[in-house]
């Protein structure tokens, strides 16, 4: 695998660092943020030196996309490849396709981990892929590298991702949330599942608030999962009902 690239991060939060680190590894990164925070092999730049790499990964919140490429697009180098990593798909997706030249190469990319789940490794993640308006060449480059990383490289569509992530992801974020809102504590007589559930909810609560909202808000299938979930937990809820009025 050729690592002579030099790749851009824009935006170094919670996971842009993670990120940036975990590119570090096999490649030059440097990384922009608007407050300079120093991440571990990655070396701070300006915002035009990150926007002229080899490839430029955008990691910022899913709600703020749009503004910051908007404000950055005639910036970004001629043959810069350009991904975002966001929890939604369909969205950015189109926003890049709109915003970026046609001659602009870009990838949408979900990489389904963090710095939580990925924090023991990342063999066996899913990380989602979709060449939006690139070379063959450069899209069989980094789904290799992704691999090489042992990560499960998933080639689907922006909307396929949407349509599966609303339920495998939104509902995820929507229950350890509701969760978190109990307060459950670690008990010595706490069960496999109980263990399973404060995972759960450390994994999701974890993660800014701001991506909650967000990965409800900008994905347009996750509306019709809440209502489905509402409707089964009131089934659920008449069902102990109609229990306690019989004893």
């Amino acid at each position: 695998m050729n690592n002579s690239k030099k790749i851009g991060v824009y935006g170094l939060g919670r996971f842009g660092r993670y990120w940036a680190g975990l590119l570090g590894r096999d490649f030059s990164v440097i990384g922009y943020n608007r407050t300079s925070r120093p991440v571990e092999g990655v070396t701070l730049a300006s915002q035009d030196e990150v926007l002229r790499c080899d490839a430029l990964f955008f990691c910022v919140s899913i709600s703020s996309f749009e503004q910051v490429l908007s404000s950055c697009a005639d910036s970004i180098g001629e043959h810069t490849v350009v991904f975002d990593t966001c929890s939604v798909k369909s969205y950015p997706a189109e926003v890049m396709q709109r915003l970026l030249p046609s001659s602009t190469e870009i990838i949408a990319t979900h990489p389904m981990f963090g710095p939580d789940s990925g924090r023991h490794g990342t063999a066996g993640l899913p990380l989602v892929f979709s060449p939006l308006r690139c070379s063959s060449a450069t899209a069989s480059f980094w789904r290799d590298y992704f691999k090489q990383l042992d990560l499960q490289v998933l080639d689907m569509t922006p909307e396929e991702h949407d349509q599966e992530a609303a339920v495998t992801q939104g509902i995820t974020h929507v229950i350890g949330r509701v969760l978190g809102e109990l307060k459950l504590q670690p008990s010595d007589i706490g069960t496999l599942g109980y263990r399973k559930i404060l995972e759960v909810v450390e994994q999701t609560c974890n993660d800014p608030f701001q991506l909650f909202m967000d990965l409800q808000h900008y994905n347009p299938y996750t509306h019709s999962m809440r209502l489905r979930l509402k409707e089964s937990l009131d089934r659920v809820m008449k069902d102990l009902e109609r229990a306690d009025t019989s004893i």
